[in-house]
């Protein structure tokens, strides 16, 4: 099987909070590997394909060796994948279409 990804994908478990247009609600997920074209993450929650999604990434100081970054990223869902119980969470594939990198405010004194 030949490799069909476009962008280099590295596995890390971040934080994710996700939005869609269909539910005001947020939903908070976690991710298992990202790209800067798409992002695989669970959440507890139900979602077709098709769906768009707001999300935040947060990139933990240990990752940036500086303040928490932040990346808010719009895209939609393109392949979901449910247990085979049927129970949660749910895995999600979602393509990126856009994202801003937001940086921590350090505070000074």
């Amino acid at each position: 099987m030949t490799e069909r990804r476009m962008a280099r994908r590295y596995e890390l478990s971040l934080p994710v909070v996700i939005r869609t247009a269909s539910e005001p609600e947020h939903s908070s997920g976690r991710t298992r590997d990202i790209s800067t074209r798409g992002v695989y993450f669970t959440v507890h929650r139900e979602m077709t394909p098709g769906m768009e999604l707001d999300f935040t990434l947060t990139l933990p100081a240990e990752i940036t060796r500086g303040p928490e970054v932040y990346i808010r990223a719009y895209g939609r869902v393109v392949r979901v994948e449910r247990r085979q119980n049927g129970e949660l969470p749910v895995g999600i594939a979602a393509v990126i279409e856009k994202y801003d990198i937001i940086r921590a405010e350090t505070g000074t004194a």
